[in-house]
C-alpha cells in the first residue's frame, strides 16, 4: 500500500508521499511514487501514485515518453493549455492501462492481481491558479476546492484526523510540512504497509520549479524529533484530560 497527500495553500502546493511497496510481508521494496515535470518560467506538474505498481509505472512511463517528444506523441502534459486538460490526459492514460490489463486477464483466464490505481495531480501553468486533482481508476477526477483543500490516496485514515484539525489555508509552507510529517508519522506507526523514506515537494505560486524538495530518510533528525515530540505531546494531553470516576456524586435531596 502507500500514503500520499497533496495540499493546497494560499502560497501554493505541498506534496508528500511514502516509498514502500510490498507483495506480502516478506517482499518489501522501495519505489518512488512522486514525479514531476517542468518548463522553466511556464509550468510545473507533479504526479503521485498509489495502487498496483505495474499499473502506475506504465502510466508514468507514458507521461514521460510524451514529454520527451511533444508534438509527436500527443497529448503531452507539457503542451496542454490548462491543468484541467492535463488531468484529462493523465486520467485517460490511467483508464486505458487498467482496461487493457483487465482485458488481458479475461483473455487468458488469469486470476492475477487487480490492476487498479489512483493518482494525485498537482501543478500550475503560467497565468493560471495552482490546481490539485484526485484521479480515480476509471479515469475521472475531482478538483480540490475551499471545501476540500487536500487529497489523500492509499492508507488515508490514520493521518487524516490531524490534517482536519490543524490545516489552515493561510499557514506557512514550513507549518504545512510539519503538519504532513505528523500525519505521516501517525500513519507509519499504525500501518506497516507505509514506510520511509518519504518524498516531499513544495511548489510556490508562480514559481515554476520546486521551491523545496527532499527525501526524508529514517536517519532524518528533524523527522525523528517530530515523531518523539508528537508522542510526548499526545501523552501529556491525555493525562491533562479530566479524570473519569466509577463513583458518581449523589444528587442532592435538600429542598430550599
Amino acid at each position: 500500500m502507500t500514503y500520499c497527500v497533496g495540499m493546497t495553500l494560499d502560497k501554493g502546493l505541498v506534496l508528500m508521499s511514502d516509498t514502500r511497496t510490498n507483495s506480502g510481508v516478506d517482499n518489501i521494496s522501495v519505489f518512488r511514487k512522486m514525479f514531476h515535470w517542468s518548463v522553466p518560467g511556464e509550468r510545473i506538474i507533479s504526479l503521485m501514485t498509489a495502487g498496483n505498481l505495474a499499473t502506475t509505472q506504465a502510466v508514468v512511463s507514458q507521461v514521460e515518453e510524451r514529454t520527451k517528444a511533444p508534438g509527436e506523441r500527443r497529448p503531452s502534459i507539457l503542451e496542454a493549455p490548462t491543468m484541467f486538460q492535463v488531468a484529462t490526459a493523465v486520467g485517460a492514460m490511467l483508464r486505458d492501462v487498467i482496461t487493457s490489463r483487465q482485458a488481458d486477464n479475461r483473455d487468458t483466464g488469469s486470476n492475477g492481481p487487480r490492476f487498479t490505481a489512483s493518482m494525485i495531480l498537482a501543478g500550475q501553468i503560467k497565468g493560471m491558479e495552482p490546481r490539485l486533482f484526485l484521479i480515480y481508476p476509471e479515469g475521472n477526477f475531482i478538483e480540490a476546492s475551499f471545501d476540500t483543500p487536500f487529497f489523500q490516496i492509499g492508507e488515508t485514515k490514520y493521518g487524516r484526523p490531524i490534517i482536519l484539525r490543524a490545516y489552515d489555508r493561510a499557514m506557512s509552507f514550513e507549518d504545512a510540512v510539519k503538519l504532513l510529517m505528523v500525519s505521516f508519522d501517525s500513519t507509519l506507526a499504525a500501518n506497516l504497509s507505509v514506510g520511509l523514506p518519504l518524498d516531499m515537494m513544495v511548489i510556490q505560486r508562480d514559481n515554476f520549479e520546486p521551491l523545496h524538495q527532499r527525501r526524508i530518510l529514517n536517519t532524518d533528525t528533524y523527522f525523528r524529533s517530530i515523531s518523539t515530540s508528537w508522542s510526548d505531546a499526545l501523552r501529556s494531553a491525555f493525562h491533562s484530560l479530566p479524570d473519569y470516576t466509577f463513583y458518581q456524586e449523589k444528587p442532592s435531596t435538600e429542598v430550599e
